[in-house]
């Protein structure tokens, strides 16, 4: 990530790749999501499109404020700054829940939707409190039963998430987050999205269980469904190859107008 520097406009603060690049893939980082999350996508795709990463206020709205369609509203204001009407529309886990919501309300700005991992129907995180917050073994058990490879909790990320949930402003605004997404439940709104849906979801997924993709898969029209096996709640994290390999023909198929839309189309790859 050290070759792409934060950028500071207005309220927002940003990722960029290819300023001038007329293809955009949007990236939405979930509830303990870092940038870092997404080097393998952004060093994949960094110069064929321009790939933005809005970094999502989770910590800067109050408490009172703080709300999955807050989020939604900071994506809109993000996307019309920065002139952005027809992109990739990519999110992991609290990432793709505010991807559903905008792309529902807006659907004339999606051109795809990618979701990995994704919350909107069910999810299951850390819990509603964070009762051993201040005990870092237990907070590095609860990153890395987010992978099926524990090693992929890397000290750094487990740093990350410590400092979030003793933080107790940021670890009371990540409860309330959660409890929006809970409240937030899709499932009745998921038949008015006909934009084109690429679902990748790990197999060994703890978080968003793979019958949520399959779920996903059944209620989206216009949707193919990628099973990883070997892998949990962060396919990009964990089979980064794989996962760029899928998203890169999915988006071609978009942009070339060969996706067929068919919603019974799944893969496994093992």
């Amino acid at each position: 990530m050290e070759a792409y520097k934060i950028i500071q406009e207005r309220e927002f603060r940003y990722i960029e790749s290819s300023p001038n690049e007329g293809k955009t893939l949007v990236l939405l980082h979930g509830l303990m999501g870092a940038l870092s999350n997404f080097e393998g996508i952004i060093k994949s795709f960094g110069e064929k499109y321009n790939v933005v990463v809005p970094i999502l206020p989770l910590f800067e709205i109050s408490l009172r404020q703080i709300s999955v369609n807050k989020l939604v509203h900071y994506l809109k204001d993000f996307l019309e700054f920065k002139q952005l009407k027809s992109v990739h529309l990519l999110g992991n886990s609290l990432g793709g829940h505010i991807a559903q919501i905008y792309t529902i309300e807006n659907p004339e700005k999606v051109k795809s939707m990618i979701l990995t991992g994704s919350s909107g129907l069910f999810e299951s995180a850390m819990g509603n409190t964070f009762p051993k917050r201040g005990n870092k073994d237990y907070i590095r058990k609860k990153t890395e039963s987010v992978f099926y490879d524990p090693a992929v909790a890397t000290d750094e990320l487990v740093d990350e998430v410590f400092g979030i949930v003793t933080d107790l402003k940021k670890a009371m605004n990540v409860v309330a987050i959660a409890k929006s997404a809970v409240r937030h439940n899709l499932e009745d709104k998921l038949h008015k999205i006909l934009t084109p849906t690429l679902l990748v979801w790990g197999i060994q997924d703890e978080v968003t269980p793979l019958w949520v993709g399959e779920k996903f898969h059944e209620m989206l029209a216009n949707s193919e469904l990628v099973k990883l096996d070997k892998c949990g709640h962060a396919p990009m994290m964990e089979r980064p190859d794989v996962f760029n390999t899928v998203l890169e023909s999915f988006m071609d198929r978009v942009e070339n107008e060969k996706f067929e839309g068919k919603a019974s189309s799944v893969q496994i790859i093992s």
